[in-house]
Order: C-alpha cells, then structure tokens, then sequence
C-alpha cells in the first residue's frame, strides 16, 4: 500500500479525495504539526520541506519504491500512475495543469494567509489583530473566488467537462470558505461546483479521514 503522511489541512485533504477516487489502497501515517513532527528526521527524508502531505509508493516507477511530496507533485504522479482524473485529451491536460498550478500558485498561498491573519492569530496570545494583513489577504482570495467562478461558469469543471486532479486540489482549499470569509452565494457556480463535489461519497471519505 502506498504510505501517506498527511495532517487535517486543505493540502492533505486533495490528496486523500485522489487517493479515495482512484480506489488507491493507503496506510495514514499522521503528521502532527501541532506538535512539530514535520521537523522529525524520519518525516524530513520524504519531506524536505518540512510539509505534508507526503507519500511513499513501493511500486514505483519500474516497480521500485518512491517517495513524492508537494501535493501538486503527488497529484501529477497518481494521476500519471492511474491513468485517472488528468483529462482524455491532450488539450485538456494543458487545463488541468493550469488550474493546478493555479491552486499551488494563487489560491493555495492567499487563502492560506487569509486562514492565518483571519483564523488564527487573533486566537494568539495575545491576540493578533492586523486589519491590513486581514484586509489584503481576505481581498485577494475572494478577487480568486471570482476567477474561479468566471471559469465555473463556462464549464461543470474547471477543467473542462472531465472531474480531475484540479477539482480535487481547490476543492480541498475551497472547504475553508468560512476561515476565508467568502460568501459562497457571491459566487454561484463555485458555490454548485461545491455541492456537486462535496455529494461524491470518494470526497465524503477523503474529508471524513481525523486521527
């Protein structure tokens, strides 16, 4: 089975919905960054970063074990691996690699900030409350909601019409749309494109997984 450091966080959430989709058997191996178990030795030489999530595959490339971490990579490479969720044509890929990078570039980093200025510094001690950073970071990923619901509006996916590794990276920051303070009815067709998501039991499984 492929081994899965993971930790309750929007980037390991994409990666356990494209685990769950693609029927791909896992053993969890949680990494608790409450406590700093990202910085562990053990954990580092899969994850040089220091993030999760992380996987390691025993059946690699040429059937020898591999280990993969940034989750756009681990994406790209369970897709590769499957044959699953990366588009049935040439022209559709090139999409699903934009929306991808996209999430990794853009949506990912700014809804990440708006999670820390919005969420949880005022929770620190003492609070932290800096109404500029709150106001750059909640502006900027809802000028991102717009984005997407624009692409949304043109297409059931944001890909085209196939359901792909690129639903499955924003859906997993997308499920954060209240630390974000974005009003999902401002923008309609995320708002469906949600709905629809969020009804398929693979995604109901994936964001169900706790320690």
């Amino acid at each position: 089975m492929i081994e899965f450091h993971t930790w309750t966080t929007p980037n390991g959430f994409k990666v356990a919905i494209a685990l769950e989709e693609m029927g791909l058997p896992y053993d969890l191996h949680w990494v608790d960054i409450g406590k700093g178990q990202q910085f562990e030795p053990e954990f580092l030489t899969i994850s040089p970063n220091n993030r999760i999530p992380a996987i390691i595959d025993p059946d690699g490339p040429d059937g020898t074990p591999i280990s993969v971490f940034e989750s756009g990579a681990i994406l790209l490479y369970l897709a590769r691996k499957t044959g699953l969720f990366m588009g049935r044509d040439a022209r559709t890929q090139v999409a699903v690699e934009e929306w991808l990078m996209w999430q990794m570039g853009g949506l990912g980093p700014m809804a990440g900030q708006a999670h820390h200025f919005l969420f949880y510094a005022p929770q620190a001690s003492p609070p932290q409350i800096l109404p500029y950073a709150q106001d750059r970071f909640r502006n900027e990923t809802a000028r991102l909601y717009g984005v997407l619901d624009r692409r949304l509006a043109q297409s059931a996916f944001v890909a085209g019409s196939d359901y792909t590794i690129a639903d499955m990276a924003i859906l997993g920051w997308v499920t954060r749309w209240q630390r974000h303070e974005h009003d999902l009815d401002k923008t309609p067709h995320v708002k469906a494109w949600f709905d629809l998501l969020m009804a398929r039991p693979a995604v109901q499984r994936g964001l169900a997984l706790s320690p």
